[in-house]
């Protein structure tokens, strides 16, 4: 495995200090932000107990950005992942939300290929398994839905399939606008 296949190794020392293995200089969260921003994936362990910290400092990242006036999470959201983590769909969210960024992932690398942009992502390694993951995953989830499985469907059913697709394609037109804009 390359040194980009695998993650970046981010220790935490007693100090509360953050030190990146490859380098073997300290780091702060804008460091990390940055990491992952250019595609690097991160592993953040406390070097005394082994403890896996990286959801911890990415929840604080975020924190950090929404306090400084980056607001890209609304407030509805953010209320309903609180509601989550006190009811049963605890369970769903997490893949809701992981199948909600594939999909403003794949519109954005679709927007951007018409503009003649190549997609970065393509370049990362691992991309084609993870996007064949992702399909399996959608897959599994429309498995359970109504007209989702077996037979051969109408000609109506088709029309409302396209007219449901040029609809979730405007609505993803839409909020890509309104990302574009908070930038």
């Amino acid at each position: 495995m390359t040194k980009d296949d695998q993650p970046l190794l981010i220790k935490r020392y007693a100090s509360r200090r953050l030190y990146n293995t490859e380098t073997s200089d300290y780091v702060t969260l804008d460091d990390i932000a940055g990491f992952i921003r250019d595609g690097r994936e991160v592993q953040i362990i406390d070097l005394k107990s082994g403890d896996d910290l990286t959801r911890q400092y990415l929840l604080q990242i975020i924190a950090e950005h929404e306090s400084r006036g980056e607001n890209v999470l609304p407030v509805d959201v953010l209320t309903d992942l609180v509601r989550s983590y006190t009811n049963q769909a605890q369970s769903v969210v997490p893949q809701f939300l992981a199948a909600s960024f594939e999909m403003l992932r794949e519109g954005q690398s679709k927007m951007m290929e018409g503009m003649g942009v190549p997609n970065p992502m393509v370049k990362m390694p691992g991309f084609e398994a993870m996007q064949a993951q992702q399909e399996a995953f959608m897959k599994a989830m429309m498995g359970g839905w109504p007209g989702a499985q077996g037979g051969t469907p109408s000609a109506s059913s088709e029309e409302e399939k396209a007219e449901d697709l040029d609809e979730i394609k405007k609505q993803l037109a839409e909020l890509q606008a309104k990302l574009s804009g908070l930038s």
